[in-house]
């Protein structure tokens, strides 16, 4: 098997699997992961997907990526806020890191927070997603990653599948994003987190919540930094106004400039912009799945998770992640 594998399947097919000794990144409701036998996978909460029929919620179907193995047997481990900053680090001199990482957790925030600075970081490619659950679910069920070898299902580290490929393939990981900065302030906050109160706005000292009301800012619309003609969104969780207080779902970081992002038309075809056609897995975020109506769309192949954060390299909102193998 030289390439991933990506679909939905019912659980028995993807116990087969299992108990045939694929190597397999799974993505599915707790209870459907909890009636997998143990073995060479690692999985994550969510019941939001694209397949082939369009972007679903489900309950009883599972997505399923099958990994290469080629090059020899990848290597699944778990990661916790003392050794995360090592998941590049023990990636394999030629290969990929797959990542999945329980939403809400210490790890999350650590790793959406100082991966920039991590070992190895943008010298091997790490590409993933954060587990989540059902948004009817959300305060009451905690998102969970697993690793199957011990069936062992955490809320706290994350799990990470180390894959070594041929010297004569290589991974990209990219995105697609049609996010981009807007004309409006420039923003800048004096501190990294997930939360942000004051703020300087085309650099006069307010508060982020009194910005977005007296604009009228539509709070589907993320924050964007333009890293060297990358865009990297930052979306809006919620506004306290009355603490003067916005919640983000990725961390603003300290004097990086932002901008409320350019109005994009929500409705507009999934597949107009997304690209990687050629992909061998990808993930996109709830997010889109929500503000953009993917349910029963189809979107830009091949299909995966719609997930609660989307890893290429760092943490990523409103944006979709592709993997491709390519050869040299």
């Amino acid at each position: 098997m030289s390439a991933l594998e990506n679909g939905l399947m019912g659980l028995d097919d993807a116990a087969a699997l299992i108990e045939a000794g694929h190597f397999l990144m799974i993505a599915g409701d707790e209870a459907l992961l909890r009636s997998l036998p143990a073995g060479n996978w690692m999985g994550g909460t969510i019941p939001y997907f694209m397949g082939s029929d369009g972007g679903q919620v489900s309950r009883d179907r599972l997505f399923v990526t099958r990994v290469p193995v080629d090059a020899g047997r990848p290597e699944i481990r778990s990661y916790d806020i003392t050794s995360i900053d090592h998941v590049c680090a023990d990636g394999p001199m030629n290969g990929f890191s797959l990542i999945i990482i329980p939403a809400f957790s210490a790890v999350h925030s650590l790793y959406a927070r100082k991966a920039p600075g991590f070992e190895d970081m943008f010298i091997k490619p790490v590409a993933g997603w954060v587990a989540g659950c059902h948004l009817d679910d959300l305060g009451r069920v905690a998102p969970l990653v697993v690793s199957g070898p011990g069936l062992d299902f955490d809320a706290e580290r994350a799990v990470v599948m180390h894959v070594p490929l041929p010297p004569d393939r290589y991974a990209h990981v990219h995105i697609a994003n049609v996010m981009r900065q807007g004309e409006g302030a420039v923003l800048r906050f004096p501190d990294t987190g997930f939360s942000a109160g004051r703020c300087t706005v085309d650099g006069v000292d307010t508060t982020l919540a009194a910005y977005l009301e007296a604009c009228q800012a539509d709070l589907r619309l993320p924050l964007v930094a333009d890293y060297g003609g990358a865009s990297v969104n930052v979306s809006i969780k919620g506004v306290d106004r009355v603490a003067g207080r916005v919640d983000f779902y990725a961390p603003v970081f300290e004097d990086v400039a932002y901008r409320l992002a350019a109005p994009v038309d929500f409705s507009a075809d999934p597949e107009a912009e997304a690209g990687g056609e050629a992909a061998l897995w990808s993930c996109n975020c709830i997010l889109n799945y929500l503000y953009c109506g993917l349910e029963g769309r189809r979107g830009a192949a091949p299909g995966g998770p719609m997930t609660f954060g989307e890893i290429a390299y760092l943490l990523l909102n409103q944006t979709q992640v592709f993997l491709e193998i390519e050869e040299l």
